[in-house]
């Protein structure tokens, strides 16, 4: 699988921030209760949203492997913060997807997807985040 690369950006004087892949954005916030202008989904929904966004993929993926046509996918992820440093722990996906097959093809697709599928797998196998290089700009620099 290729690379992949997203650039993170904020708006001068703001916590509101756009996130970007190729021609594709998001915006990002912080909640206004933590500070922010609450403009944008925050560093956990967007985790969340890619377990989520990830799963959907992948059932489509796998669902025209097997010649299965999928007409709705229903996903609800959630997960709890705790600690110090807060981490997301009991991290929970329930989904139910509509297709042309049986009641039991679909569980063997639901079932499988869920085996592969990356993102979660990232999490599940503890992926390493490295942080490469930093910068401090000062105001005076700019």
């Amino acid at each position: 699988m290729p690379q992949t690369s997203v650039e993170i950006r904020n708006v001068a004087g703001s916590s509101l921030a756009v996130g970007s892949s190729g021609p594709r954005t998001l915006t990002i916030d912080r909640a206004k209760e933590a500070g922010g202008l609450g403009l944008g989904f925050n560093g956990g929904e967007l985790l969340l949203l890619a377990i989520g966004g990830c799963f959907s993929n992948d059932i489509y993926r796998e669902a025209s492997k097997r010649g299965l046509k999928v007409q709705n996918i229903e996903l609800n992820v959630t997960a709890d913060w705790a600690g110090d440093p807060a981490t997301a722990q009991n991290v929970r996906l329930s989904v139910a997807v509509g297709a042309e097959a049986s009641e039991q093809e679909i569980l063997d697709l639901i079932h499988y997807t869920d085996s592969i599928a990356e993102i979660p797998n990232s999490l599940r196998l503890g992926t390493e985040v490295k942080l490469t290089e930093s910068k401090g700009i000062s105001s005076s620099q700019r």
